[in-house]
């Protein structure tokens, strides 16, 4: 079998280091050797398999290769587990790979995966090699080449691995202190109807010591990689909800929150302790869905109470349409990258429309981000749009 050329990426090592074209080369090889489309080398962590380098029919094959994936979901954890042998030159037929997700959402027609190790013996990641089609000449052969090369992959990675260790231990660290000093302050954007500049509701936004991050992106990613994303979206929740009776009393409050806080019972309790239509929730995308059932159980619960159901950046990208189909919110917000230029971008004006038009349908409201300029307000007012927030409307900023 010929081996496929193909394209490289790679995201561990400092670019045009020597590790990572030691690294590449090592991977090109095993592709060249066992006829594979793809090879990676990955690190577990505590929930995700991270892929550091990847070779090959990278982006065909939709290779995770800068969020990595859920390991419990994975091949690598069965193989691990010894619920799943290194090689499976089908996956199609195999009873457990059949079904897993990551076998429809890789396109994996055949497998074959060994664990690589550092020097002195500390287990890292995988060494894998997948291809879209079956493959019977994938054997214990296969396997035990790939043995080989992931010893040498494993002295490629140890000095990356301990600095990653090391980025980890500084996060849980450097989150740990925010959470005990409970050094979060909570802003809040008004949410304006259109029609007549009315402020409707509020969005809470966490803000961070610019000393310790930068942004509150990076403070959640930090908090995610650490293991403590939900104690800091509970830390942020708390310091919204304490406000919610300083609002208008003509006004609801947005407070966001990932699936994995969701499913917590401290944070579900939380907001059962503000329940009610003036309380809605805004599901962000600081994690990935793993059970939709699950999520909507725990928003079924909440809802009963009249806690509404908001879903972001409408339009971005698949997840937030999978949150509307699976979700049926009473909100909608039309992402920033939609808003921006819509005066004078006819496509984004387009799909702004329809939108709208299926948000009226399935009864909920509509909410146009990030709107800047007259001009886009002006737009979003004529196509319908119920209401919006941005800055030319009102910037976040403390309650009095």
């Amino acid at each position: 079998m010929q081996a496929i050329a193909a394209g490289t990426r790679t995201s561990w090592w400092q670019p045009g280091s020597s590790e990572q074209a030691e690294a590449e080369r090592l991977l090109d090889r095993v592709r060249a050797r066992l006829g594979v489309e793809v090879a990676w080398v990955s690190v577990l962590t505590a929930d995700r398999v991270m892929i550091c380098a990847a070779t090959g029919a990278v982006d065909e094959m939709n290779v995770p290769l800068t969020e990595g994936a859920d390991l419990i979901g994975s091949f690598c954890a069965r193989v691990l587990a010894g619920t799943l042998p290194d090689v499976v030159p089908d996956v199609r037929r195999h009873p457990i790979t059949r079904d897993l997700a990551a076998t429809s959402d890789l396109c994996i027609g055949s497998y074959a995966g060994v664990p690589w190790h550092t020097s002195d013996g500390v287990f890292g990641g995988m060494l894998c090699c997948v291809s879209r089609h079956p493959d019977p000449s994938l054997d214990e052969r296969a396997v035990t080449y790939l043995s080989l090369i992931a010893d040498l992959i494993g002295d490629l990675m140890a000095g990356p691995l301990a600095e990653q260790r090391q980025a980890v231990a500084t996060a849980r660290r450097t989150v740990q202190s925010v959470l005990d000093d409970r050094s979060v302050t909570m802003v809040f954007q008004p949410v304006v109807r259109l029609a007549d500049n009315t402020t409707v509701g509020f969005e809470a936004l966490a803000r961070f010591d610019p000393a310790t991050f930068t942004g509150p992106d990076r403070a959640f990613a930090a908090a995610a990689q650490a293991g403590l994303g939900v104690p800091l979206e509970l830390l942020a929740l708390r310091g919204a909800l304490h406000r919610l009776d300083d609002l208008p009393p003509d006004t609801w409050l947005a407070v966001n929150l990932s699936a994995d806080a969701l499913l917590d019972a401290e944070v579900r309790d939380t907001l059962l302790g503000h329940a009610g239509p003036r309380l809605t929730i805004e599901i962000t995308e600081h994690a990935q869905v793993k059970d939709y059932e699950a999520l909507t159980d725990a928003l079924a619960s909440l809802r009963q109470t009249g806690i509404r159901v908001s879903v972001d950046d409408a339009g971005a990208g698949y997840a937030s349409l999978q949150h509307i189909l699976r979700l049926c919110p009473d909100l909608i917000k039309l992402d920033i990258s939609l808003v921006r230029d819509i005066d004078t971008d006819l496509v984004k004006a387009a799909l702004a429309t329809c939108l709208n038009d299926f948000a009226a349908r399935i009864g909920a409201g509509l909410i146009a981000e990030g709107i800047e300029t007259p001009s886009e307000l002006s737009r979003l007012t004529a196509i319908g749009v119920a209401c919006g927030q941005g800055y030319h409307l009102a910037r976040p900023a403390p309650l009095p």
